[in-house]
C-alpha cells in the first residue's frame, strides 16, 4: 500500500468522524471518539471487504465503500453505546 493511499484512508474516515460530530454535537472528548470509531471502522470495513472479497467504490488501493459502511457501522454503534448512563450510588 503506498502511502498516498495510507493518508486518504486516514483523511477520508477523519472527515467522516468530523462531520457525525457536527451532526451529533458533543464535547470535545466526544469528537475525538467519533474520530477513532470512524477510523477503526473504516480500516477494518477496508480489511473485511478484501477477506471477503467485496470490492465497491475503490479508491485505488482503498476499499473506500466498505470502509465507509465500516465506518458508519462503528460510529452509529458507538453513539448509541456512549448514551447509556450507569446510575451512582
Amino acid at each position: 500500500m503506498t502511502l498516498p493511499a495510507i493518508f486518504f484512508g486516514i483523511v477520508l474516515p477523519t472527515t467522516y468522524g468530523t462531520a457525525f460530530h457536527f451532526w451529533k454535537g458533543g464535547s470535545l472528548k466526544k469528537l475525538f471518539l467519533y474520530v477513532i470509531l470512524a477510523l477503526l471502522g473504516f480500516w477494518i470495513g477496508h480489511f473485511v471487504g478484501g477477506l471477503i472479497g467485496w470490492s465497491f467504490a475503490a479508491v485505488g488501493q482503498i476499499n473506500a465503500g466498505m470502509g465507509t459502511l465500516g465506518s458508519a457501522l462503528f460510529l452509529f454503534v458507538g453513539e448509541w453505546l456512549g448514551r447509556v448512563e450507569i446510575p451512582r450510588k
